[in-house]
Parts: structure tokens; C-alpha cells; sequence
């Protein structure tokens, strides 16, 4: 049978349009389907510092790079929301809110999305004080206070950026020690208007109509105390966005793909690259790399099939 495309790439972020380039750059006939914006995560980056090759560049203008590489190569590219997948063993067929697209093989590169912490307020003050992107948001908040939640890299980078506009950024962090790099943690405490509120939780989000305080329950003593704030950033990490893809491969039990450094999943054909599968580290050069091995793996099986 004579599909539409070769290799049909879901997801475009930095896994997925660098998968893409590969593909086409392969000679195979790909497609590049994105439902929110391409670039990912990274698109929303002020500053990134530990790519290779650049000291200093933004996430923006890095994605659209590589975007302009992937058009460049040849890559079609639409917008659309992959409902599903489906596995006739010969050919696999990717099913759409606009439509249906046959393909040889299907590379899964969905990302992760930001993960919530479930306390009451939080949904009714989204947009409203709580927000989930400092790079996004951040700007309402000038000569404001805001408490930045998260002990990651991601947590510590947005406190990091706040600072530079905010009157007093706070970091809520459940344990004493911060999981992100030493050279953010590093920064961070020597941010004179960024204080630390470590061994914390929050367990609510205070406001009616608008964010107006954050209750902290400190894990130690378990007494609770409040903290007057006008926006809240959560940086508390991110869960796979794979759900629609659970009848066609094995995921573990968080949800994530399960594939090892071949990129390769359960299902003959479909291969994984990015923050969607189970990896140690997920990182902008773990997922260009994981783009670029799934894209020879699902060429090699183009052209054997």
C-alpha cells in the first residue's frame, strides 16, 4: 500500500522538529503535527545557557531555528490535535481533529505538560495570580511581590527571572535542598530580593476574585502560615501528554513511553524521542539527541518495510 507520508512526526517540539529534519533530510516524505505551538517548552525560555555551541541565546529564537530548518528541508508542517493512532502492522494511520494520514512509520514526540499542585484555589485563580510560565506572565508583576513554587531548575530559573522586576520573589520548596543545577541555587541566594521558604508545602491559594496570599504548611513543625503575594508561578515538574496513546504502546506506571536510548517503543513501527518517554534526564540536548535516533531508527525501518 502507498501511504501519504513516510515518517509523520507528532509533536514539534525540540525532539520532534529535529526528528524531522532528519527525515527529510533522509529523503523520506515527512509530516510535522503540532496542536499548540512549535518550539515546546523551550519557545517560552528567556535565556538558554547550556546548549552547545551557544553561551547565550533565547529559547525563542533557538525554536524557530530549528523551525526554519525543518522548512528548509522540506518538512510539511500543520496544525492539528492528534486524537489517535492506529497500528494495521504494514501502515499506520494518524487520526486528527481535521482528518487521517497514512504513514510507513510514526515518531511520538508530545512532550510534557506542567504538572499542578491540587490544593484548593488553584483552578479558580489560574490566570487570575496563579500561573504555571514566568517568561509568559511574569511581566504583570513588576514592582509586585510573587512566589515561585518548585525546587528544580525550572523553579529556580523563574525566581531568578522575577527578580530582575519584582519587589520580593519567594521560592516554597517541600524539601531543604533544591533538585536543580548548583549554579541556579547558587544565584538564586545571592538575589538579595529572593528569600527562601524551604521544608514547605502550600495547601492553599488564597483570593476571590484575584491571588492575594498562599497558605505554607511547614513539613517540620506542621504549623501553617500565610504569605501575602500578587502571583504565584508553579514550577512543580510535568506529566507526559500520552494518554491517547495507551492502546498502541507500553507506558509505565507515570504515564511516560516506555523506550530506552534506541528510541524505540512496543509497537513495530512507532518510535518515541523527548520528554514523553522514560529517561533519566530531560534536557534540550537529551531531546535533540533522542530526535535524532528515532528518526534513523524509523528511516532504517522505511526502508526495510
Amino acid at each position: 500500500m502507498k501511504t501519504d507520508y513516510d515518517v509523520i512526526i507528532v509533536g514539534a517540539g525540540f525532539a520532534g522538529m529535529t526528528a524531522a529534519v532528519y527525515c527529510a533530510r533522509a529523503g523520506k516524505k515527512s509530516l510535522l503535527i503540532e496542536c499548540e505551538g512549535f518550539g515546546g517548552q523551550i519557545a517560552y525560555s528567556p535565556k538558554v545557557e547550556n546548549y552547545p555551541a551557544y553561551s547565550d541565546i533565547s529559547g525563542a529564537e533557538l525554536a524557530n531555528n530549528l523551525y526554519e530548518q525543518t522548512e528548509k528541508f522540506g518538512v510539511e508542517n500543520r496544525f492539528e490535535r492528534v486524537m489517535s493512532i492506529e497500528n494495521s502492522g504494514e501502515f499506520k494511520t494518524v487520526v486528527t481533529d481535521e482528518g487521517k494520514y497514512t504513514c510507513k512509520a510514526v515518531i511520538i514526540a508530545t512532550g510534557a505538560k506542567h504538572k499542578k499542585l491540587n490544593v484548593p484555589g488553584e483552578d479558580r485563580l489560574t490566570g487570575c495570580g496563579v500561573s504555571y510560565c514566568a517568561v509568559c506572565d511574569g511581566v504583570f508583576y513588576k514592582n509586585k511581590t510573587a512566589a515561585v513554587v518548585g525546587g528544580g531548575s525550572a523553579a529556580l530559573s523563574e525566581a531568578i527571572y522575577l527578580s530582575q522586576f519584582c519587589s520580593n520573589v519567594y521560592i516554597i520548596h517541600r524539601r531543604d535542598k533544591f533538585r536543580g543545577e548548583d549554579m541556579l541555587a547558587k544565584r538564586a541566594s545571592e538575589i538579595e530580593n529572593i528569600s527562601f521558604v524551604l521544608d514547605s508545602e502550600i495547601s492553599e491559594i488564597i483570593g476571590k476574585d484575584k491571588l492575594t496570599a498562599v497558605i505554607v504548611k511547614n513539613k517540620l513543625t506542621g504549623e501553617p502560615s500565610e504569605i501575602k503575594t500578587d502571583g504565584l508561578f508553579i514550577a512543580v515538574g510535568f506529566e507526559p501528554r500520552n494518554s491517547q496513546f495507551a492502546d498502541l504502546v507500553k507506558l509505565d506506571e507515570k504515564g511516560f513511553i516506555v523506550a530506552s536510548e534506541d528510541c524505540k517503543t512496543s509497537a513495530e513501527g512507532v518510535f518515541c524521542a523527548g520528554d514523553c518517554r522514560t529517561k533519566s534526564l530531560r534536557q534540550l540536548t537529551t531531546a535533540a539527541a533522542d530526535g535524532s535516533v528515532a528518526a534513523v531508527a524509523a528511516c532504517e525501518y522505511c526502508d526495510k518495510n
